[in-house]
Parts: structure tokens; C-alpha cells; sequence
């Protein structure tokens, strides 16, 4: 059964979507670099992966778990050229062993957004 995952993020009213949610102890979420009051942060990938990476923290923290955690992550970014810069900010909110991971270059479709990571993270049991 699938449980929503009550994060700090406002959840759209016109999207028919979550931020996160729950199956048994498997936690599935996409994060943007979104602030609070909902605005998308404009600054260049290392500004934009800060926040998305720090949405994705607090998070798995609201599902009851820690970086840690999370075992596998999909990075999207529309630019090659961010890689290098993605990857500087993703490795202070991982601890060896890291997850599996896999990055792709895609159109992504919030305006602006130069990420967007989809994480599974195995909670508990």
C-alpha cells in the first residue's frame, strides 16, 4: 500500500503528484531545486544541486531514515557540462559505500531547473 511522505515541500494543487512516498520500507521521491514557498532556485548547477540534494535530506529524514539510506539515485541534468559541478555537491551528502547511481542528459520540464534526481532509499526492517 502506498503512503504519502508528508515533507516540507508544498505540494501542487494542480499537479497530480507527491513528493514522496512509501512502499513497506521503500521510500520513492523526485526532487527539484525547489525552495518552500515553492520558487525554483535560478543560480548556476552547484547552487541548484545544494537545494535539491538538501530537499532530498530532509526528505528521507521526514520518512524516518538518513542519507545512508538511500540506495539508488537517477540524476538528470539538461547540460553535460554540469556533471562535474553536480558531482562536487553530491558527494558531501554521501557517505561510502555510495548509492548506485546513474546520471542522464535530458530536457527536463520545470523552467529553469538544471536538476532533477529520482531516489529510492530503503527505510527500516
Amino acid at each position: 500500500m502506498r503512503q504519502l511522505v508528508k515533507t516540507h515541500l508544498n505540494v501542487s494543487d494542480t499537479a497530480p503528484v507527491e513528493w514522496a512516498t512509501k512502499g513497506g520500507n521503500i521510500l520513492y521521491t523526485a526532487q527539484i531545486p525547489i525552495r518552500e514557498d515553492g520558487s525554483i532556485e535560478t543560480g548556476g548547477i552547484a547552487a541548484q544541486a545544494q537545494v535539491t540534494l538538501d530537499n532530498l535530506r530532509r526528505t528521507v529524514e521526514a520518512a524516518g531514515g538518513t542519507m545512508d539510506d538511500v540506495t539508488q539515485v537517477l540524476v538528470y541534468l539538461p547540460h553535460k557540462s554540469d556533471f562535474a559541478g553536480m558531482n562536487e555537491v553530491y558527494k558531501t551528502f554521501f557517505n561510502k559505500p555510495y548509492p548506485n547511481r546513474a546520471t542522464v542528459v535530458a530536457d527536463l520540464m520545470v523552467e529553469g531547473a538544471r536538476i532533477e534526481i529520482v531516489a529510492y532509499a530503503h527505510i527500516g526492517g
